[in-house]
């Protein structure tokens, strides 16, 4: 009996054991590919942190690993390489991706909302705040019978 147990023991650790190392192998992620030139690979990381990722959104370029990312960071090594200005590669992303690429998009008429709108959903916040704090009934004096006072009174001295 004892036997028994100590063997389905040793078979429940190693099952938790075996598991334990699947979920680490299951999060292990792949090296970063660096640039041959570090002044290229430190370019190419302060251009994309500047890009959002299409697929994440939430996330930079830089940061993704998303394998769109992992193509559009190799697609900005190659301008990079090919000796494109920062300025030339941000615009060759936005043509071809849209405003929507950048982190911070420029203003103009079609991001005037994305870029007025939290502003205006505070001035519209405060403006309801102060219609509600103006529009509450101030206490007026009201006028109590005799008999009303005195049922007051005695609910006062009750408690």
């Amino acid at each position: 009996m004892q036997k028994l147990f100590f063997t389905i023991r040793s078979v429940g650790l190693m099952a938790i054991l075996s598991v334990v190392c699947f979920f680490q192998l299951a999060h292990a992620t792949e090296a970063r590919p660096l640039a041959q030139d570090p002044v290229v690979e430190k370019r190419l990381i302060a251009i994309s942190s500047e890009l959002r990722c299409l697929v994440c959104q939430n996330e930079s370029l830089a940061a993704s690993q998303a394998e769109l990312a992992i193509d559009l960071r190799n697609q900005v090594r190659e301008l990079i390489i090919n000796n494109k200005t920062d300025q030339e590669i941000l615009d060759y992303l936005t043509t071809r991706y849209g405003d929507f690429v950048l982190y911070r998009p420029p203003f103009k008429p079609l991001t005037w909302a994305l870029w007025t709108a939290p502003a205006i959903l505070v001035l519209i916040g405060l403006f309801i705040l102060l219609r509600r704090v103006r529009s509450k009934p101030t206490p007026q004096n009201i006028k109590l019978n005799a008999d009303q006072i005195a049922q007051a009174q005695s609910l006062l001295k009750d408690k």
